[in-house]
């Protein structure tokens, strides 16, 4: 029996989408008697039925190129039920677009905000599988997704080499870690890369002890501090606050984010010179990392399980070490944060790291 599967890419790049989607097509080419439909831009080419008839040729040497092919967009879940200035009906359009290629299934590869969207149309009544990628690692339901592992490899590399020239110019270096709303990159790569403190938002921070940690290794003669502050970390008065009353207080402050207003207290504080790193989307980009082109395969490969199975409303995930699924109603929504009581930030907190509590 022939399948006809769409497939796209949403909401922020990381490597080990390409390997993904090879992963999901050259299994299903096996598996099965399939063609493919390549989605732009993700949910916003499903709602414009922006695609293309895809070939075999087509998925070949992707394993290790970095960001995907299909181009990616993020489409805000919280406005697939509005109808905007377009007058477009969202929903109406991608149910519609879906019929029109003749789809058997759609592919989606995304995080949190493509798993509530997936959802949302897999109860719309279409066929929909979950490949979970995101640097952050914060989808539910899996230990680990795609893009992760990369991100701290080279979030890790980042912290390395400040080390040598924080060392060298005996100064305080804050390097921003992306990580909104989780601090999975953030502590991991903090504690690989040997940072003295690390700041995420699971735990509010006290500046204080912040200032009091820089001062006691200064008072030890250690030359310097690395300080991994997630994107989303702030202090405990701050963290009280909502997003856009933070952004303006930090802009009322006169700073372009909370990184650089936490380095001023710093150095006003200490007397200590005090600068600002910030990776920024270099953590996204590159060819996936050996354990991500695996890793990604083997979702891939699950997911084009599934669909000889016709398992859909599902989502692919690692549980407890081995590639298993959970339903798209189950984690759609849910945020993994980290556990205040998880094993590495108390491993990091006995050996003296400090996260401002």
């Amino acid at each position: 029996m022939k399948r006809r599967i769409g497939i796209l890419t949403s909401g922020g790049d990381c490597p080990g989408l390409n390997a993904a989607i090879r992963g999901v097509a050259k299994a299903s080419y096996h598996l099965f008697d399939a063609e493919f439909v390549g989605i732009a831009d993700g949910y916003q080419g499903l709602i414009d039925g922006d695609y293309k008839e895809m070939k075999q040729d087509d998925f070949n040497g992707l394993l290790t190129l970095g960001g995907t092919i299909l181009g990616t967009r993020r489409t805000p879940y919280r406005n697939m039920r509005k109808i905007e200035e377009d007058q477009v009906d969202k929903v109406a359009a991608m149910k519609k677009n879906y019929k029109k290629m003749g789809l058997d299934c759609l592919i989606t590869l995304g995080g949190n905000g493509t798993h509530k969207t997936a959802n949302l149309l897999a109860e719309e009544g279409l066929n929909v599988i979950g490949l979970p990628k995101t640097i952050d690692n914060d989808i539910w339901g899996t230990d680990v997704t795609f893009g992760f592992h990369t991100a701290n490899d080279l979030a890790t590399e980042v912290i390395d080499r400040i080390h040598t020239t924080a060392n060298s110019h005996g100064r305080v270096m804050v390097i921003e870690i992306m990580g909104n709303k989780a601090g999975w990159l953030t502590l991991y790569s903090g504690v690989a890369g040997g940072a003295d403190v690390v700041l995420i938002p699971e735990i509010p921070y006290k500046i204080e002890k912040v200032v009091e940690s820089v001062e006691k290794r200064a008072n030890k003669n250690r030359k310097f501090t690395i300080i991994a502050l997630a994107e989303g970390a702030f202090s405990k008065d701050m963290s009280k606050m909502k997003r856009r009353e933070r952004l303006t207080a930090i802009k009322e402050a006169g700073f372009s984010s909370n990184s650089f207003m936490l380095a001023d207290h710093i150095q006003k504080a200490t007397g200590l010179e005090t600068r600002v790193v910030v990776p920024g989307h270099y953590l996204r980009g590159g060819s996936p990392s050996p354990y991500d082109r695996l890793l990604a395969t083997q979702f891939g490969v699950y997911g084009a399980q599934l669909i000889k199975d016709e398992n859909y409303g599902q989502t692919v995930a690692m549980i407890n070490g081995k590639i298993g699924h959970n339903t798209l109603a189950e984690v759609a929504g849910i945020t993994k944060f980290v556990p205040v009581d998880h094993q590495v930030v108390r491993a990091a907190k006995n050996m003296g790291i400090t996260f401002g509590d």
